[in-house]
This record gives C-alpha cells, sequence and structure tokens, in this order.
C-alpha cells in the first residue's frame, strides 16, 4: 500500500532541515513512502490456518479478525457457537497487536502487574489473542482472536493463523519447502504448514500436545501420524462418549468406550483412516507429531476391529 505524506506537512519538515540532505519540495517522488501491507488474499490465508487450528483444538466458537498495516479491518470469521462480543472483542485485539507491534498478551500481564493507567489508552484491547502479523521482517497486520476455550487458546489460535503469513511460499509449482528453523519453531507452538486452501486435497500439521486431548472422528480427514517425539497412550475404534459435531465433517467427545489401546512414541507412523474414531488418552510431554491430513470420500463413523 503506498501512503502520501500531507503536501503542507511536507513542506514545514523540508523547511525544518534548512535544506541538510533534504529532497526538494518540488520532487514529486519525496511524497511517497512505500510500506507492506495485507492483502485480502492474505488475510484468508492467515484466517483459514486459524480456523483450521480451531479446529483442531476444539474450539468452535472462536471468532477470528485480521486488520491491515494500518488497523483498518480486512475480514472476520465468525465460527458457529460464538458469543455476540466476540467479533468487537477480536477486532479490538487485531488492531491493538498491530498498532503497538506487540502480542496483546504483553499488555494484559503489564496490567496486571499493576500499571492499570494503561487502560486509559483509547481504543485499546489489553486482552490475550492478539498477534501481529510479519511478513519478510515486516508488520504487515494483525490478527485477533476471541471466544475459544481459554485466553490461552485464544493466542495459539492467532499465532497459527500468524504464521501462514511467515511461512515460506512455493519455490516453484506444485512444491513447498520449509527450513529446520521453520519447523522447529512451528513444533513449538503447534502449527499448520500447510491448510489446503490452495486446492489440495491433503494438509500437513506439525502438532504438539503438552495433555490428553479429547476422542475425534474425521468423516473426511484420513490422518497419516509420524511422532517426532515423546510417547502417548494412543486408542482408535470403538465408540465416542457424548458425541458432538464440532465443525463440518468433525466430531468431538468426551472419551472413547471399547476400541484398540497402543503406547507410540518417537519414530512410530500411524494411519487413522477416515470415520475413525480415535483418542489421545495420555501423554507424556512434549509430544510432537506430523499430521498428514489426506481428503477422502466420506464414509460411516466406524470402530475397529481387533
Amino acid at each position: 500500500m503506498k501512503r502520501s505524506i500531507p503536501w503542507m506537512a511536507l513542506a514545514l519538515l523540508l523547511l525544518a532541515a534548512n535544506g541538510a540532505g533534504a529532497a526538494e519540495v518540488g520532487d514529486p517522488n519525496a511524497a511517497i513512502v512505500e510500506q507492506p501491507d495485507l492483502t485480502l488474499a492474505g488475510a484468508k490465508k492467515v484466517i483459514a490456518a486459524a480456523v483450521a487450528e480451531a479446529k483442531r483444538k476444539g474450539a468452535p466458537g472462536a471468532v477470528i479478525a485480521v486488520v491491515d498495516a494500518g488497523s483498518n479491518l480486512i475480514a472476520v470469521e465468525r465460527l458457529d457457537g460464538t458469543f455476540s462480543a466476540g467479533a468487537d472483542i477480536s477486532i479490538g485485539k487485531a488492531r491493538t497487536a498491530v498498532r503497538f507491534k506487540k502480542p496483546t498478551r504483553f499488555f494484559e500481564e503489564v496490567i496486571k502487574n499493576g500499571r492499570t493507567a494503561m487502560v486509559a489508552v483509547p481504543d485499546f484491547t489489553p486482552l490475550q489473542g492478539g498477534i501481529p502479523i510479519l511478513h519478510a521482517g515486516k508488520v504487515v497486520g494483525g490478527i485477533g482472536v476471541s471466544g475459544a476455550a481459554s485466553a490461552q487458546q485464544d493466542e495459539e489460535i492467532a499465532l497459527a493463523g500468524a504464521a501462514a503469513m511467515a511461512a515460506p511460499s512455493a519455490a516453484a509449482p506444485g512444491v513447498s519447502y520449509f527450513d529446520s528453523p521453520s519447523v522447529v519453531a512451528a513444533f513449538n507452538r503447534g502449527a499448520v504448514l500447510v491448510d489446503g486452501s490452495d486446492g489440495r486435497n491433503y494438509m500437513v500439521h506439525t502438532s504438539r500436545r503438552d495433555g490428553a486431548g479429547k476422542a475425534e472422528v474425521h468423516t473426511l480427514d484420513t490422518d497419516i501420524i509420524y511422532v517426532v517425539d515423546g510417547s502417548a497412550t494412543f486408542v482408535t475404534g470403538g465408540k465416542v462418549m457424548e458425541p458432538t459435531p464440532i465443525a463440518p465433517d468433525e466430531i468431538s467427545g468426551r472419551a472413547i468406550e471399547g476400541g484398540a489401546t497402543r503406547q507410540i512414541a518417537k519414530g512410530d507412523v500411524l494411519v487413522v483412516p477416515n470415520g475413525t474414531p480415535h483418542w489421545f488418552q495420555q501423554i507424556q510431554p512434549p509430544f510432537t507429531y506430523f499430521v498428514v491430513k489426506s481428503r477422502e470420500s466420506p464414509v460411516p463413523i466406524q470402530g475397529e476391529s481387533q
């Protein structure tokens, strides 16, 4: 985006500089400053990554807002089951993150530690869940998330969305490359490397768990899991207890009754066909794993015969 400096203000600045290395007033290029900014396509990419993370975490009530470098709203995604104030809060978080170029968690902690005068700052939302969006080292926008299960989860979803812009672009048509530092950083927070938003019928997640999760069923996605580190008790098949649809083609439940139980650890590979209930019952943290999600034809929910 190109931003124009008002002509009179420019003239005053040039006069104050007394000509010391400043451009002449008549120079048309002196009034132009190049500032990278987030496009609508970029905002959609950020939101898609955040939505995927919200679904993975079982946070169907999340609201995701994305603003540009000038804190102007680009897009809002409201997942089903959210509360009415969620959009306003998420927009406020995104604007605060981009205006101050800091995660909003920083300001929430500052205020908790006693600097309550900061609440007087206008148009300020010091609530965890706002993250600046960087591209090529520059702040190009901000993302705010509200309505997840906790403030920490709001931030984790926002981080996943912001990471979509920081991820390396394709080196050639059909080829995506992620260097080792990028992958390590993705595992540290749990992130989506390939979200399938460009028409691919697969996704690639760098996943991290520090505790047990809920039972899950993906009616379309087959999960191909490679354990990078840690160990877990993993249950597949059986019956999902208290099943609840959390998104199209996604079901979550409290636990699994029956099924096959395995101890999985570093180096193990599992393929969980779509429609198969599965559950990380216990975790020995930190537990990190790659997941390739391959989109298949829908099948009925099934158990595992063993």
